[in-house]
């Protein structure tokens, strides 16, 4: 079962995810929070394999549970969605960068939904690549000079190639069209790339590519 913790001040939009996603045979809500300080005691107490973390809330906001939560390394395993009400949320970014694993808009498709907490669990790449390209652009246009390289070096050539490809948002099926390689390989790639790396899903491997310099600003295709 995946277990998932809603974290939202509105309970009529909990009611609904939490209707949605118990009717699931293979997904289970595993507690409410009504507030970001709630929502980081909840997750302490039930380690759920996924949180749906809003990002306005009273008492701490959401940006900050997700950091608290991206931080502790007793909670490595929890992956952090956060909700927003646009796309271009101003805190999205900031999110991805505080460890988020990725976001979802609140009045998302049912299926999208659904797809969305299965994929982040499996670690898989939970944006789609129009919203990373999006939050690329963010990242771009906030990037200073890159930091070193620390790490990169670790990384065989073909899968530095693949991280950049993932850098300027192609999902795995893109870079297996480009690579001309299945997209089990290029799959295999971006998984290694991010263990070797110490990444903990596609997006911070996204904000790593762009931050040790292996993608800069200009490079979206």
């Amino acid at each position: 079962m995946i277990r998932v913790l809603l974290a939202d001040d509105q309970m009529l939009v909990r009611a609904g995810f939490r209707a949605l996603l118990d009717a699931q045979s293979d997904i289970e809500v595993v507690g409410e929070a009504a507030d970001g300080e709630e929502a980081l005691r909840l997750v302490r107490e039930v380690t759920p394999d996924a949180v749906l973390m809003d990002i306005r809330m009273p008492l701490l906001d959401g940006l900050a549970a997700t950091r608290r939560i991206t931080d502790d390394p007793a909670l490595a395993k929890v992956r952090v969605v956060v909700l927003t009400t646009f796309e271009l949320d101003e805190y999205v970014f900031e999110a991805i960068r505080a460890g988020a694993s990725g976001f979802l808009v609140k009045d998302t498709e049912p299926e999208e939904l659904l797809r969305a907490v299965r994929a982040v669990v499996e670690g898989d790449a939970l944006l789609s690549p129009g919203v990373t390209r999006r939050l690329i652009a963010e990242f771009a246009a906030r990037s200073k000079e890159p930091a070193e390289a620390v790490g990169l070096d670790q990384l065989t050539e073909r899968e530095r190639e693949v991280m950049a490809l993932v850098g300027i948002g192609l999902s795995n099926e893109e870079i297996a069209r480009r690579l001309v390689v299945s997209p089990l390989t290029a799959k295999t790639h971006v998984s290694r790339a991010m263990v070797k790396l110490g990444a903990r899903d596609r997006a911070q491997l996204v904000v790593m590519a762009y931050e040790s310099g292996l993608v800069r600003p200009g490079w979206l295709g």
